[in-house]
Parts: C-alpha cells; structure tokens; sequence
C-alpha cells in the first residue's frame, strides 16, 4: 500500500467511525485525492462525488463559482484552495469539503507560482489550509505529493474535530 492509499485509509475509516461524507475539489492532483478513497471498499458509505477543477471553465461548470466569487482571488493560494472546499462542501451536502490548487510542474503556473507549489483546504466541523512547497518540477511526483498533503491535512482535522 503506498502512503496515499494508507493516508485515504485512515480517512474514510474516521469518515466512517463519525458517518461523516466528503466531497473533493482537485486541481494539480488531477484526481488522485478521490481515487485514492473510491479505491476502498465501502466507499459510497463515505463518498458524495468530486470534481477535477483544472480550469475557470471547469470551476464554473463545475462548482458554479463564478466571477462575482472569484473577486480579490486568484487560484493557487489558500483562500482560493477554502473557497473550492467550502463550495464543493456545500454543493454535495457534504460533511467535509476538501480542495486542491497548485502548480505540478514541470513549470510553474501563469500566475507566478513555482512548479511543487500547492495549496489545500478542508472546511468541516473544522477549517485549515496548508501550503505544499515540494522544490522540483517532477509533475507526477508533485502530483502525488499535493493528494498526500490533502488527505494528511483531512485525516488531522478528523482527529482534531470537536
């Protein structure tokens, strides 16, 4: 079992002690957060959907984020990493939302970010960002490394929830 797949683990296993559901938001993970928890048996106990947000177009199709909540923000940073968690939340009556933004690499992003440079969020019963700073360009390396920091991030604030 790779550390994704122990990490996903260890949350859908806390989902579940708390019948508590998640949705997902990822973007330079390119969907490897929410394999890695529909990998596990049971996970429609758990599970309530998730979308690759890779572009403003998908985003709006996606989440119906639009312009309006788009002001002041621009994607690859904290905030705009709580503002995918908390609408994905919201939009699947979720307990937990979680979300993803970043440059995988090899380059960087158009926004000034350097490739290994993710943000994540979980918004539930408790709320946290994190930045992921990897140093290289390996994308699927980053890849992996930006799901793990999300999933760690999401197994912490199951442990820490009220």
């Amino acid at each position: 079992m790779t550390t994704i797949d122990t990490t996903a683990a260890a949350a859908a296993q806390l989902l579940v002690a708390r019948q508590q559901t998640i949705a997902v938001a990822e973007s330079s993970a390119g969907g490897l957060v929410s394999a890695a928890l529909l990998a596990l048996p049971g996970a429609s106990a758990y599970f309530q959907g998730g979308a690759v947000v890779y572009t403003a177009a998908a985003r709006q199709a996606l989440l119906g984020i639009g312009l309006d909540e788009m002001a002041g923000l621009r994607p690859s940073t904290e905030p705009y990493a709580a503002l995918l968690a908390r609408t994905v939340r919201d939009r699947f009556q979720a307990t937990w939302g979680i979300a993803e933004t970043g440059a995988a690499g090899p380059t960087g992003n158009r926004y000034g970010d350097p490739a290994g440079h993710s943000c994540v969020a979980i918004c539930g019963p408790v709320t946290r960002t994190a930045i992921v700073a990897t140093g290289h360009g390996d994308r699927a390396e980053n890849m992996r490394d930006f799901a793990q920091a999300l999933l760690g991030l999401l197994v912490d604030g199951l442990r820490a929830q009220p």
